[in-house]
């Protein structure tokens, strides 16, 4: 056993105490490939992670001692690290760890858009490690897998920024939707806004509860508008809309656009967009009048889509699925190492949901 330890990886991760370090923890405990050998939290430091989330004891990762961060051990130590931290703190500790020669995966936003004056104005804040923004290379694997696999830095792109690029890409890729007038409706279960106590999260005020938040102005808006702009190679807007859904996990993302020509049929929508994400397997197209469900993709890596073509409005809607916690963060953040470290992008990281 030894031996084969030594084979792996060696990877470290900073911030446990998250809903998206947890989820790392829990797939990097039986990742094939990868060893954790550090974690780091400035409030549980000196703990054991088994103690600290018990669900890991009996887990070689459970025996590990939660550690202030200090970019010259994770370094000295590990190959790979995860940020699993708030905006604003990885570009420093990001920039530390590549000076030192240690590849880096970012789940905050803070290398997600390509340019500081666009961070600085919708995060309130000035961007302390501008030159990487230009390296850093969106972790969206469908997108950029070759341009993941030889990267230093890849920046873990956001929950509904996943959902809802996947679900537009081959519509834009392939010319079949207008640009302009996008809308997305999307909904996320609760974890998504992360673990610290705040009144709008209480069990109280979200049960039986159903409501939108922050339109217009939420922070993942300029992610998806760059993404969707490269796409189509021209400057996007779009309508997006949040809501906060009574339920742990999960994003469900529905998407309205205007169709170019107006005689597209249901059967020519979905050979789009099965010819686009063949090869690619964590995006399932379902069949002619099926749509996804959380149920589904909870705890997966899988994008779920469904199609629906609106002749009569002259529209197309899209139903993009996922877990937000595994696919759209700490899942999808494994496969950017995976292709990093030279593996197969789904290393660790086939399994079928949690159900019920």
């Amino acid at each position: 056993m030894a031996a084969e330890q030594k084979k792996k990886f060696t990877v470290g991760l900073v911030g446990v105490t998250g809903y998206t370090g947890m989820e790392l923890a829990r797939l990097l405990s039986v990742h094939p490939a990868m060893r954790l050998v550090r974690v780091t939290s400035r409030k549980e430091e000196k703990r054991k992670l088994g103690g600290l989330h018990p669900f890991l004891r009996g887990f070689a990762c459970g025996e590990l001692v939660i550690s202030p961060p200090d970019p010259e051990d994770l370094a000295s130590a590990c190959e790979l690290v995860f940020l699993a931290v708030p905006h604003g703190t990885a570009m420093t500790l990001g920039a530390d760890l590549l000076r030192r020669g240690c590849k880096v995966v970012d789940l905050s936003a803070d290398f997600r858009l390509r340019e500081a004056s666009v961070y600085e104005s919708w995060y309130g804040t000035g961007h302390k490690a501008p030159e990487l923004l230009v390296e850093a290379v969106y972790g969206l694997p469908e997108l950029y897998g070759p341009r993941i696999a030889a990267a230093r830095l890849t920046a873990n792109p956001g929950c509904y920024p996943t959902a809802s690029i996947l679900g537009i890409y081959p519509a834009l890729q392939r010319n079949l939707v207008e640009e302009d007038g996008l809308i997305i409706d999307a909904k996320s279960g609760v974890s998504g806004a992360g673990r610290e106590l705040k009144p709008g999260s209480l069990f109280c005020e979200i049960s039986g509860g159903f409501k939108a938040y922050s339109p217009v102005v939420h922070r993942h808006t300029p992610e998806i508008e760059q993404e969707l702009s490269s796409i189509a190679a021209k400057k996007l807007a779009v309508t997006f809309t949040p809501h906060l859904l009574p339920v742990n996990r999960g994003i469900l993302a529905t998407i309205y656009a205007s169709l170019k020509d107006k005689r597209l049929t249901l059967e020519q929508a979905l050979e789009v967009y099965s010819e686009v994400y063949a090869g690619h397997p964590f995006v399932r197209v379902l069949p002619a009048g099926e749509l996804p469900e959380m149920r589904n993709v909870r705890g997966t890596m899988f994008c779920d889509i469904g199609v629906v073509v609106d002749q009569r409005a002259g529209r197309l809607l899209l139903v993009a699925c996922i877990d937000n916690l595994c696919r759209g963060a700490s899942g999808q953040a494994v496969a950017n190492a995976n292709l990093m470290l030279g593996l197969e992008l789904g290393t660790g990281l086939f399994m079928p949901a949690l159900t019920p």
